[in-house]
């Protein structure tokens, strides 16, 4: 960004972490190093400074394992602490660090503040951007920022002692321990600008000698590639795509007639020639016979331009109606492959990055809509050409049925030689074309770590190497093409020069020799061109090819309910959920993720779910949503929810995730994009969660545009528009995904007030590293590995002096746990006056 007024003078490297961490699809050491020298001592350093050495011990590669497309095979902790590392490693005098303590449970982040921030970059200047407020009594300068403006700056002490209304915030809210002896200095030139506190849970941090261990690198799962040719069922599929059998009977039938009326016209053209040879000399000399006896010029005339008439007309109707068919094939393929895709499991998202899918929607498309049709209409046109060429030849000599015929099979052989390397050629250089979508991708989304790491060079070689590979497989297609070009223009100069010395040796009429001869060369020339383009058409299918794979992936379950098992439209009403025996697979052959889960969720209780980093606890929301393979049972107010349409389960349940889902378009239709409620609902709920836009401006505020993803406005408002949805559809289960973790605190307050308020008669379920959010809940769930280990009221669970939540409230220090067990104390004491 450039400052619009005044100016930033900075001396030194900076290096920076995003809030949003940035991985590429390559390896987690790659993502780290991000194109650097790989420095063993300063390496293994940065990852035990960041936590990663449990990480690396538990992926199934070490940090060899392959990240995939945004990391979306991490935990948001585990990319979080990639993010960190890539920065950390980068040697710099001035570190930006963007509130990377936030996906990380209360130990982990500990370890990061004193390991990594305190001790390995104590040499260093860090900007470090926090919720952890407990770790301010330990840096150097805090800055306190409120809507673009420092309210205030100092020192920690200072700021406790001075008549700002943050000192007794922090006073009342946010007592923290003293610094941990164990510090061995003090930050040098931290400046902290505030967020909120994030408390996340955590079991165990292993210390292992990660030097000592050895992965065999991982390679990412290939682009899948038909072998062999084209089968007939592609071709079948895309005519059936094009119309019905009699649309396509028609298309064929118009093809034929065009040929046949253009070949009648060249034979008719030479007999009439004839008819006037005849007319101003003795036939009989040349022993000349007709076949249409003595006809007038003008009634010749009349014959002759009917013939022409009625080719034109048929061969414009049979043009339009191919194209009309190519059309609607191209469209029906495309409908296709988008419901497909959207339909598509969870699985396949996994797998297949977004330069694969935009691939097929891009390129292959644009093949099937532009090329494939050319090919295959010129293939048809000299099909049948070659055949009205060679039946008008051969009826001048037929004698000349034999070089016809060698040529033929010349051609055939040839080829079937070419079709077989230049097929597998096309299929590879579309499969390296999906590298450089998936790379262009990635590089535009990461712009902003790309830039301030100074790796524009570093991407642009890897641009250019991906680019490279396609570029070598084109130009490999390109060059089969020519070599058969080539050899069949030598077949078809020996293959005239038989022809033309025939007649020296076979007597026959002027007319019919010209006839034989331009039939000849137009025939050569049909030949050639039809080789290549019946070799482009095979070629070119392998695009339907493509999009057909797509159209036939793993999908979701029936989105919509059988008639007799659709649910009222009131359902649920009171929100209670069951989990019966639950097992979760994210795939059928992978290990399970949640293990032989049972427990209910009455209605309207309030249910805080904790645990590690890869515990589980997003893999339950998962299993509500049906989003992945589980067996057992999952019921919703009774109702089995594998009996049901995903459509009808998914519209009654609302989620607000940790990271918002906006789209590009108004704020109306980011709020409601079915069109299902008024103008006047949408302001209300946007007015409910004090959005403001929609008290200053009204109903002027649905109209205000939104980027995609949301970018031109700040996190914290993206997830008010989220909260503003799940008030507008008032379902009876809400879900927080970590909702408030990257948001300050006075709307972290505004959040928890709203949902206490609006959502008082409501299941709601809620993610929380924040363990103040969530210690007034009816119940707490500890997920660990899969299960479910604790699950009761916090202030009872608290009473076990070895329990997991304990130790999670321990981890906050002594001021904040005591803080955490009165919530819970007065909470439970008041469910105990109540009932």
């Amino acid at each position: 960004m450039q400052p619009c007024l005044g100016n930033v003078a900075v001396n030194g490297v900076v290096s920076y972490a995003a809030q949003e961490p940035w991985l590429f699809a390559g390896s987690v050491r790659q993502n780290i190093l991000f194109g650097r020298e790989f420095e063993k001592q300063r390496y293994y350093a940065v990852v035990r400074a960041c936590a990663l050495v449990r990480d690396f011990q538990l992926l199934p590669f070490g940090d060899q394992t392959i990240v995939g497309e945004k990391g979306i095979s991490l935990s948001g902790g585990q990319r979080a602490r990639i993010n960190l590392a890539r920065a950390v490693y980068k040697r710099a005098d001035i570190y930006l660090l963007d509130d990377p303590l936030s996906a990380v449970d209360s130990q982990v982040g500990k370890h990061l503040f004193d390991k990594c921030i305190s001790e390995f970059l104590s040499d260093k200047i860090v900007i470090l951007v926090t919720h952890q407020l407990q770790f301010l009594s330990e840096v150097n300068k805090v800055v306190l920022m409120d809507e673009g403006k420092i309210e205030a700056e100092g020192s920690y002490q200072f700021l406790e002692t001075s008549g700002l209304n943050f000192a007794e915030f922090l006073r009342n809210q946010l007592a923290v321990d003293a610094p941990e002896p164990e510090i061995a200095a003090p930050i040098s030139k931290v400046d902290t600008i505030l967020k909120d506190l994030h408390i996340q849970s955590s079991l165990s941090l292993n210390v292992i000698d990660i030097e000592g261990l050895k992965y065999a690198p991982q390679h990412e799962v290939a682009e899948m590639r038909t072998q062999g040719s084209v089968e007939c069922l592609i071709y079948k599929e895309y005519f059936k795509a094009g119309g019905n059998c009699c649309l396509i009977t028609t298309m064929l039938t118009l093809f034929v007639s065009a040929q046949l009326l253009a070949s009648g016209g060249d034979f008719f053209l030479s007999e009439w020639i004839n008819i006037e040879e005849q007319q101003t000399l003795v036939t009989k000399a040349n022993g000349t016979t007709l076949l249409f006896g003595d006809l007038d010029s003008s009634v010749s005339i009349l014959i002759y331009s009917i013939i022409i008439a009625l080719t034109m007309i048929v061969a414009l109707t049979r043009s339009f109606v191919f194209f009309t068919v190519c059309m609607r094939a191209s469209v029906n393929l495309h409908d296709r492959m988008f419901n497909s895709i959207i339909t598509a499991s969870m699985q396949f998202f996994n797998t297949n990055t977004s330069g694969r899918i935009l691939n097929r929607f891009s390129k292959d498309l644009g093949a099937i809509d532009e090329l494939l049709p050319n090919a295959m209409i010129d293939c048809a046109q000299i099909m049948l050409n070659l055949v009205g060429a060679a039946v008008v030849v051969t009826s001048v000599n037929y004698y000349l049925l034999i070089p016809t015929f060698i040529m033929c099979i010349m051609f055939y052989f040839l080829r079937a030689y070419y079709i077989r390397t230049s097929r597998t050629v096309k299929r590879l250089e579309g499969i390296s074309r999906s590298p450089v979508f998936a790379h262009l991708n990635a590089t535009i989304q990461g712009l902003s770590t790309i830039r301030s790491n100074g790796a524009e060079v570093v991407l642009t070689h890897e641009f250019d190497k991906l680019q490279d590979d396609h570029s070598s497989a084109w130009f490999m297609f390109i060059a089969t093409s020519r070599a058969f070009g080539y050899w069949l223009d030598i077949i078809c100069a020996c293959y005239i020069g038989i022809i033309a010395y025939s007649f020296l040796i076979f007597s026959n009429s002027g007319s019919k020799v010209g006839l034989a001869i331009t039939q000849a060369i137009g025939l050569t020339g049909l030949f050639q061109w039809g080789m290549k383009q019946s070799a482009e058409l095979e070629n070119q299918m392998t695009s339907v090819e493509r999009v057909l794979e797509y159209t036939r992936v793993e999908h979701e379950p029936d989105l919509k309910s059988m008639p007799d098992k659709k649910p009222p439209p009131d359902w649920p009403e009171s929100g209670r959920i069951e989990f019966q025996n639950l097992v979760m697979r994210y795939k059928p052959t992978d290990p399970p993720v949640l293990k032989s889960l049972n427990f209910v969720i009455q209605p309207q209780e309030k249910i805080g779910i904790v645990g590690r980093t890869g515990a589980g606890k997003s893999s339950l929301i998962a299993a509500l949503f049906r989003l992945a393979y589980f067996e057992g049972s999952v019921l919703v107010d009774s109702v089995n929810t594998t009996d049901i349409g995903l459509h009808d389960l998914r519209q009654k349940i609302s989620i607000i995730p940790q990271e918002p889902v906006l789209f590009s378009g108004t704020l109306r239709y980011n709020m409601d994009p079915f069109q299902k409620y008024d103008d006047e609902s949408i302001l209300q709920a946007l007015t409910v969660v004090e959005s403001k836009a929609a008290l200053v401006e009204g109903l002027g505020c649905l109209k205000h545009h939104v980027s995609e993803g949301g970018v031109n406005i700040s996190v914290g408002e993206r997830q008010m528009v989220c909260l503003a949805r799940a008030v507008l559809r008032q379902n009876k289960i809400l879900v927080l995904d970590e909702a408030t973790a990257n948001v300050d605190p006075k709307t972290d307050k505004f959040i928890q007030t709203t949902i206490r308020q609006k959502f008082a008669s409501c299941t709601v379920l809620t993610i929380a590293h924040r363990l103040h959010t969530i210690m007034d809940s009816d119940r707490v769930m500890v997920m660990d590995a899969g299960n479910a280990v604790e699950f009761d009221h916090p202030h009872l669970l608290l009473q076990n002096r070895f329990g997991f939540l304990t130790r999670m409230v321990e981890k906050t220090g002594k001021a904040m746990s005591r803080n955490l067990r009165e919530i819970a104390k007065e909470n439970y004491e008041q469910k105990q006056m109540k009932s």
